[in-house]
């Protein structure tokens, strides 16, 4: 019989529009994690804010958060495994945001801790952003004068949001920084654009090829619904795209199933495990 591993993105996918690991999906899917699957997730949220929302579910797998920069084990709330940015290719991402005037989110893993630096907060979806993470998931803010500064090793992450004329420029330098790779997709929930920046190592992609050999997973299903979840899909054998996922996904799908509203994943699963 094949060992199975079923991941799952979040947002958009698994949880339901408000977002929320919803009774019924919580329901179904530790029935099934009891009777013998392997489920985890894979998402572009921290471990901060991804535990919290995911406490329902009896995940039996590491997640991979930060679109694949770490593969985590939630159960102990660490980190297995890390993807770090070359120093200089740090310095080049922050000398482009610079050239457009635009201001983003630094993370690094300091002594196994995940903390975000930042310069300054310029807009009102930036200051929903930080303000989120550190009231509600109580994530760990340092205000710099320069993130150059404390651009080193440990960094894993940039991160900012706004509109894509504002945004589209820097991805296209940040495509030509040897040593990084990036994210870049459109917010389920304010209608603005994420640019994400990791290392060209760190993958839902890369992660999920991880938890293949590190666990021995025969096969892997993957769900998903936005843009970064493509190249989740590259690594699984079957991909599969809910109803209310972008039409590039869908078409890079072999199934098309209920809408996360409908808790699409979990009737998916409840019918075919």
């Amino acid at each position: 019989m094949k060992k199975t591993l079923y991941v799952s993105d979040l947002d958009g996918t698994l949880l339901s529009p408000e977002p929320a690991v919803t009774e019924q999906t919580a329901s179904i899917i530790n029935s099934l994690i009891a009777k013998g699957m392997f489920f985890t997730f894979a998402t572009a949220r921290s471990i901060y804010s991804a535990i919290p929302i995911t406490s329902k579910l009896n995940i039996n797998v590491p997640c991979l958060v930060m679109n694949g920069v770490s593969v985590c084990d939630t159960a102990a709330g660490k980190y297995i495994k890390s993807e770090y940015i070359p120093t200089e290719a740090s310095a080049e991402v922050l000398r482009s945001f610079e050239r457009h005037g635009i201001r983003c989110f630094m993370y690094r893993i300091d002594s196994g801790f995940l903390t975000c630096y930042y310069s300054q907060i310029t807009t009102k979806v930036m200051r929903s952003f930080a303000e989120v993470r550190k009231n509600h998931y109580k994530k760990p803010f340092i205000q710099v004068s320069r993130l150059a500064d404390f651009a080193n090793a440990d960094t894993v992450y940039f991160t900012t949001t706004g509109p894509y004329d504002d945004l589209y420029p820097i991805k296209c330098e940040i495509e030509n920084i040897r040593g990084v790779d990036h994210a870049f997709y459109l917010d389920v929930y304010n209608g603005e654009w994420y640019l994400e920046v990791f290392s060209d190592r760190a993958s839902k992609a890369n992660g999920i090829r991880f938890l293949r050999e590190r666990y021995g997973f025969d096969e892997v299903v993957a769900f998903g619904d936005n843009l970064n979840d493509l190249s989740m899909f590259e690594a699984a054998d079957l991909r599969i795209a809910v109803g209310n996922a972008k039409e590039e996904l869908k078409a890079a799908a072999d199934i098309v199933i209920g809408t996360n509203a409908d808790n699409g994943v979990a009737e998916w699963l409840a019918s075919a495990y």
